[in-house]
């Protein structure tokens, strides 16, 4: 189907949750315009309030006060947000007391122990379901800074133990096998806090103090991803996305449809609270397939359901490998992807770390299960209006967790 006009997205859910975590841990008032209103952002706000933030609302501008926070009268829930258990998980080590965090059904499922280990390194102690799994609860206080390097490249590892250096002694040297998404580093020397980065290594020295500042968050690229794929894929499509983050490590799904030979290109590119912000625009065409493998993995991790749609409409053989990582998501996203395929007529390779996609497919009606994961729900909407096709996805809701309003808005485009 073919779709034209321009679409401003929601708020970029990453920055999001730093603009108020370091606005917690900042002297002053932070201000944060634009913020992501979505589950996963609120279950930060709330982790934040309940270690002493005091967060409000003025019109659709927030407010953070920080540099009060201390050990929680009541257990932290963070929903089903990663990012927020642990991110989070690298402030309370920092706060002297005792913190209990659990989270819903699926996050209780995820591994901690990436950001435990480290943590403990640091001086934290930690008492965990099964040694690696929410519930958990957090012993904090004076912390040492630590040299680690990362076996599997993660912006959420890498940032709470850049959280947590702030208030440890000495440098913490965080190391990535290759380079994740930058947002904390970025966020961190906005707040003028004394941070560096050499190639794959953050330094960060502590204890220091930050400063409050004033946040404008831009459109999500990952949320952006979902438009851009149906206008690629889509023959005589022209849309044009505002005022979107153009980090270089968020915008690797676009590095990939140009590879596949869509067109797509910037405008008014600019700086904006630290980071690169601009206009994306799209035009459809004729899709070829690639291969997405390697380093490159860690920066379109979150694209890779709408990649595997893309692939699925693209002429040729389609790998993705490297990206087991896929499989301790909100969901197991590869085996989601290849049953939720399947039940449309469709069939793909499964992979320990990805798929094989054999293009192009074609689809017949039906019901996909989505395990109550956003990304899955969204990347099987737009392949029913690419191919136009009927396709009953079973928990629209779950959506919310990352894009409120994502269908309404996709309606203003088919």
């Amino acid at each position: 189907m073919k779709i034209t006009g321009e679409l401003r997205l929601p708020g970029d859910k990453s920055i999001s949750h730093r603009a108020f975590m370091l606005g917690a841990l900042a002297r002053g008032t932070t201000i944060v315009h634009g913020s992501l209103e979505s589950k996963d952002v609120q279950s930060t706000r709330q982790a934040l309030q309940i270690l002493g933030a005091d967060i409000g609302k003025h019109g659709d501008v927030w407010t953070v006060a920080g540099g009060n926070l201390r050990e929680p009268a009541s257990v932290i829930d963070a929903g089903n947000s990663g990012t927020t258990a642990r991110l989070i998980s690298g402030i309370c080590a920092g706060i002297d007391g005792v913190a209990v965090m659990t989270g819903d059904g699926s996050l209780v499922n995820r591994p901690m122990a990436r950001v435990m280990r480290p943590l403990e390194m640091m001086g934290a102690s930690f008492l965990a379901r099964k040694n690696r799994f929410l519930p958990m609860a957090i012993k904090g206080g004076k912390l040492a800074g630590i040299s680690y390097d990362m076996d599997v490249a993660s912006a959420q590892v890498k940032s709470c133990l850049l959280l947590a250096g702030l208030k440890a002694e000495g440098f913490t040297k965080v190391k990535e096998p290759s380079r994740s998404r930058d947002h904390s580093e970025r966020m961190l020397a906005f707040f003028g806090a004394n941070v560096s980065t050499e190639g794959n290594t953050v330094e960060i020295e502590g204890p220091q103090e930050i400063e409050a500042r004033e946040i404008f968050v831009p459109g999500d690229p990952s949320s952006a991803a979902f438009p851009a794929v149906w206008a690629a894929a889509a023959r005589e499509s022209e849309v044009v996305l505002r005022d979107i983050c153009l980090n270089p490590t968020r915008i690797g799904f676009i590095n990939v449809l140009r590879r596949m030979g869509a067109d797509i290109s910037f405008e008014n590119a600019r700086g904006v609270s630290g980071e690169t912000v601009g206009d994306i625009l799209v035009k459809g065409g004729a899709l070829q397939a690639t291969t997405i493998e390697g380093d490159e993995i860690p920066r379109l991790i979150d694209e890779i359901p709408i990649l595997a749609v893309a692939a699925c409409f693209a002429q040729g053989t389609t790998v993705i490998r490297d990206a087991s990582e896929l499989r301790v998501k909100e969901t197991d996203r590869i085996s989601a992807l290849v049953n939720g395929l399947a039940s449309l007529g469709a069939h793909v390779e499964e992979k320990s770390d990805g798929l094989v996609i054999h293009g192009p497919l074609h689809f017949h009606g039906g019901s996909i299960r989505t395990y109550s994961d956003h990304r899955i729900a969204m990347a099987f909407h737009i392949l029913s209006k690419i191919s136009d096709t009927d396709v009953a996805i079973d928990d629209r809701d779950c959506v919310d967790i990352s894009f409120p309003g994502f269908f309404s808005l996709m309606e203003t485009l088919g």
